[in-house]
């Protein structure tokens, strides 16, 4: 197994993925990770749609295809380097971001991550984001490829309406999985004294960077 730190330094979005079939019982597996997350109240508002319907996902994907052209795309061509990338590795992200464009449909399996909430709220997001977040990492456990996307949610309304939710129910987050094409590496971070601070907001802290 791999090693948990090893497993959190490593799962990086992975948005080049192959359309080959999932067997059912690796994607129960990420669900019942996702299901074992914190969440307010242990109510347990989750809900997850496991979507492999071809033409669910092209009726979604057109959105989704729609806010890379309208928003996405041009905010990536006039924006610089993230903290810990280059130029260079910057380029290769954007053009992952064009393939998973054209290509979302094509991933075997989508988890939508939903809350049955009438009227979301700012906290809303700490009772599915923790599920989200288990299973990106059981999926990197298993050696699967997948990536966090909202971008569907430019498109609110057409995007579950699309996927079918009823009234009452709220998408958070799309999860394609699929093998990957690529291999798994270390994420592009920024060093952690630059965005972390001690006691008071701005008080520097020379914290260590490794260990």
């Amino acid at each position: 197994m791999t090693e948990l730190f090893e497993i959190l330094h490593s799962t990086r979005a992975m948005r080049r993925l192959k359309p080959d079939p999932l067997p059912d019982a690796l994607i129960a597996k990420i669900l019942r990770a996702g299901a074992s997350a914190a969440n307010g109240g242990n109510t347990q508002r989750w809900r997850f749609l496991v979507v492999k319907d071809p033409a669910i996902k092209q009726a979604v994907q057109q959105w989704y295809k729609r806010a890379y052209d309208e928003v996405i795309g041009p905010r990536y061509a006039g924006s610089a380097p993230p903290p810990g990338t280059t130029a260079e590795r910057y380029a290769r992200q954007h053009a992952a971001v064009e393939y998973l464009t054209e290509h979302f449909h094509e991933a075997p399996v989508w988890i939508v991550a939903c809350i049955a909430e009438e009227k979301p709220t700012r906290w809303s997001g700490a009772s599915i984001y923790p599920a989200v977040q288990n299973m990106l990492l059981a999926a990197r456990a298993l050696g699967l490829g997948a990536t966090l996307t909202t971008r569907h949610l430019l498109y609110e309304k057409e995007a579950e309406a699309a996927l079918g939710l009823p009234p009452g129910v709220h998408s958070y987050a799309i999860l394609p999985i699929g093998y990957p094409m690529g291999r798994f590496g270390p994420v592009g971070r920024g060093p952690l004294r630059d965005i972390t601070f001690l006691d008071r907001w701005g008080e520097t802290w020379d914290i260590p960077e490794e260990g």
